[in-house]
């Protein structure tokens, strides 16, 4: 039986999303909990390969599994032995084909600022802390700029291959108070490159960068212009969409 489920975790103790030699991540942890359940190791898939530091609410994953029980049991089990970082927050039967990755239509991004002076512990190590005055509608206008289909090598590197055009369908900012998100959603993502788009829009909101550059940035393809990255602990994966809904 094929299973998918979407899972949530804290990244900041692990080297990634992806299984690696010589540091913890979150697909060894999820996968020495599926072998302890079931007696056999697995492989699981995922919808990406989140980096180290980043966080996630809505990771899918998938994996084939003889578990004779409820898929709910599963869910409990696996939850059981996780640590607390990581938790799987749904599971359900999936077709035989299915893949997490080629399947998936968008991914959504969500990067946190918390605005103060004073750090405050609890939320910085969710959310990076800027103490100067942002200019916002400067940084929402340069973002409105990278919407539509673009090639983005300026702001990263191909994970797989040579193709670094994507389709950006969504780039907003909001602000809650003090805190102030900035919302990304895209058929695919470039290695680092939602850090980089922060990055480079953190300087227009400083007034260190006009906001007609990043266009400008954009179409020359002119990484040694744009960023730097923001810190991973900002960065949410918030969600992964399919043509039918999971």
């Amino acid at each position: 039986m094929r299973v998918r489920a979407v899972v949530a975790y804290d990244g900041t103790d692990y080297g990634g999303f992806q299984r690696q030699p010589n540091a913890p991540t979150v697909q060894a942890e999820l996968e020495r909990a599926l072998q302890e359940i079931t007696g056999r190791p697995t492989r699981l898939l995922a919808a990406g390969r989140t980096d180290a530091g980043v966080h996630a609410t809505g990771q899918v994953i998938a994996f084939e599994t003889g578990w004779p029980h409820s898929l709910e049991a599963l869910q409990r089990a696996l939850n059981a032995r996780l640590p607390q970082s990581i938790a799987v927050r749904k599971v359900e039967a999936a077709p035989a084909a299915f893949h997490p990755r080629y399947d998936a239509r968008r991914r959504a991004y969500r990067y946190a600022l918390y605005r103060d002076a004073v750090r405050h512990p609890l939320r910085e190590r969710y959310a990076l802390r800027v103490e100067e005055t942002l200019d916002v509608e400067a940084m929402a206008q340069a973002a409105r700029s990278l919407l539509g289909r673009h090639d983005f090598l300026a702001f990263g590197s191909p994970p797989q291959g040579e193709n670094s055009v994507r389709h950006l369908f969504r780039a907003e900012w909001r602000e809650e108070g003090r805190w102030l998100y900035f919302e990304i959603e895209a058929d695919a993502f470039l290695y680092r490159m939602v850090r980089m788009i922060v990055g480079t829009l953190l300087r227009v909101g400083r007034g260190r960068l006009a906001v007609e550059a990043v266009a400008d940035i954009l179409r020359r393809r002119e990484r040694h212009r744009a960023g730097p990255a923001a810190p991973a602990k900002g960065l949410t994966l918030t969600a992964v969409l399919y043509d039918e809904e999971f």
